[in-house]
This record gives structure tokens, sequence and C-alpha cells, in this order.
């Protein structure tokens, strides 16, 4: 029997590279996903689900469907026998957080409420979350491990997250039945090597990497840099950046972990290196040929200075690693801009 998989938002940036993922690995991916952050392209499959399904000559079973649609949810697990839960659907923009903290709280913790409601009614009690480093806070020390305090959010995306983080432990705690690996990423860039599927921010991107590639096409005029007095190589912010590829890859070993009766797990993935943001500037100026204007600006409210990971305990209990340097990153984003130069609405 083939495992069936939901995903959650799985027609996203990192859902789809997840789904391609999990098709090559031999599971059968159902995708829900409410099309917030995604091209609908023509007719009821996304355009990213559609390209995945090229990339790999498997079918996508897909359904639009909100995870606030209690009804919605307790239909589709009647309908399908799951072996495992990835949850990734959610808001996800810092700023836009800070703007508007109730829709953040309504739908990231109803909605993972919800879903963990219909998981335990259809006794579907393996689950991987899609957290973020954002719940370390400001770091007390680095590199980044999992002992590390959390819960000292700087925003309330960041404190979602958290929150749904201590909801799963919880209910782990409680339910020895339940199986959940807690993934915290660190900032995924990239896109897959075809460069048929990519990130598509709608609107203004709220990550660097999508601002600097689309200044490179041309989409943008000038790179806005947040600060350049942080006590780092060149005064700017300096992150760990992981290839996309690399963190959905992170997700089937995770799938793994769940057979083992794990109970709650909690890893880092990230590569173990920071880089700064005018040495991001220059590796994607390096990547496209392109000269990147920039200017400094002020600092944004609830930027860390400095933030990597210590990725060492997801490698020692999941057999993962991060396999793709900086130069394969920012080449596989530039592949995609270039041949996407206004994201999946061009062909959608």
């Amino acid at each position: 029997m083939v495992e069936k998989v939901l995903v959650t938002g799985g027609a996203g940036y990192i859902g789809s590279h997840t789904v391609l993922e999990l098709l090559e690995a031999g599971y059968q991916p159902v995708v829900i996903d409410n099309f917030h952050n995604t091209i609908r392209g023509q007719g009821p499959m996304p355009e990213s689900l559609k390209r995945v399904e090229e990339l790999t000559g498997k079918k996508v079973e897909f359904e639009e469907m909100d995870i606030l649609d209690q009804a919605a949810l307790q239909g589709l697990f009647k309908k399908h026998s799951f072996v495992a839960v990835i949850h990734f659907a959610g808001l996800k923009a810092v700023g836009e957080s800070v703007e508007k903290p109730l829709d953040y709280y309504r739908v990231n913790l109803t909605g993972t409420i919800q879903l963990l409601e219909t998981m335990n009614t259809h006794g579907v009690k393996n689950l991987v979350f899609s957290s973020s480093a954002t719940v370390y806070g400001n770091p007390h020390y680095l590199p980044l491990d999992e002992n590390h305090p959390t819960g000292g959010c700087t925003n309330p995306y960041g404190k979602s997250k958290f929150f749904i983080e201590e909801m799963i432990r919880d209910l782990c705690q409680a339910e020895k039945a339940w199986n959940a690996v807690l993934l915290r990423y660190f900032n995924p860039i990239g896109a897959h090597a075809s460069g048929r599927i990519g990130e598509d921010p709608q609107g203004i991107p709220n990550n660097l990497m999508p601002y600097v590639s689309q200044v490179a096409i041309g989409r943008r005029e000038v790179l806005n840099v947040y600060g350049n007095d942080y006590s780092t190589v060149d005064g700017t912010g300096v992150r760990d950046y992981i290839h996309v590829v690399d963190l959905a890859k992170g997700h089937i070993t995770a799938l793994k972990k769940l057979k083992e009766q794990c109970g709650c797990r909690i890893y880092n993935l990230g590569t173990g290196t920071g880089y700064s943001v005018l040495q991001m500037v220059s590796a994607m100026e390096k990547a496209s040929g392109k000269k990147i204007p920039y200017q400094i600006v002020a600092r944004r409210d609830g930027d860390v200075a400095t933030c990597y990971a210590n990725p060492k305990l997801a490698q020692e209990e999941l057999g993962w690693k991060a396999d793709f340097g900086l130069d394969k990153m920012c080449e596989d984003l530039w592949r995609w801009q270039e041949q996407n130069p206004t994201g999946f609405s061009s062909q959608a």
C-alpha cells in the first residue's frame, strides 16, 4: 500500500518542493491549500503543483481547502487514510503579523487546533510541523541549538509558531500514541534545479533573497538594507540560509523518524553558517552577472544582528544534513527567476 501523507499548505514555496520530494520517495501526497500565498493558475490545480506533476511524472491529489473549515477537514479525513500529516499552512509575514496580530493567531493557532482535533478523531497521530528559528527570539548564544530557550519571540508570527510548538508538546505528553517532529527552519532560499518551481511571493517580498532576485531581474529598482551598524562582519544582519531542496528532504527524514514512535522531537534545519546581507547580495551578483543596487535604511524593529543554527542533532538523529552551499542556492534561485520573471503568473 502506498502511504498517503496529508500536506497542508502544500502549494506554497516549501510545500511544493516537499511534495516533489515525497513523490520521489514513493509517498502519495494529498495537498490542501487555500491559495492565500499561491497562484491559482488555470483550472483547479495550483500552477506550482502542475509543475511538480510535470517534473515527477506522477499525480498530485489536490483539494482547495482552508484549515479553518472544520467540516471540510472532517470530510477529507473520512475520504483518505493518512499515515501522517505535514503541516505548513499558515500566515507567514513577520511585518504583517505586527500589524494584524489577531489574523495570525486566528489562522495559525485556531487552524492548527482544528487540524489536531480532526487528526485525533480519525486516529492519525503522526505529525511533522513546519516551525521556525524565530521561536528562539534574540539569541543568548550562537550557534543556536535545540536547547536554547524559546518564547522570547519578537513578533506575533514567531509567537504563533512558539505557541503551536507548545500545544503539540503538551498533546504528545498527554497522549503517548502521538508522535511529532517539529522542524525549526532557518532561512530557506533557492529553487528546484529545473527552474520550474521556486518562491513566488505575492506583492512585495518579505524575505531578502526573493527581493534581491527581483532587483536583479529588473522588477524592483533597489534593495533596502535594514541597518549597517550591527556588530557583524560588515554591519549588516547575518542569517543562516538553507537551500529549499535540502529543507524539503528534511521532511522525508522526519517522516521516517515518526515510525520509531519518537514522541515529540525537535530539530533545527540550517547549514550552521551565517552570511550577511551584503555577502548575499554579492553572491547573487556573481550568480546572475547583474549589478544589484542597494541603499542602507534604518534598522527594522525586531530584527536580531546574527542568527545561525547548530544543525548537529538533525544529522545525528535524522541522518540529515544540508548538501548545497551558497553558490548553488544563488544559481538555482537565479535560474528560477530568469525563467519566470514574474513568478508563476507569467504562464498561469
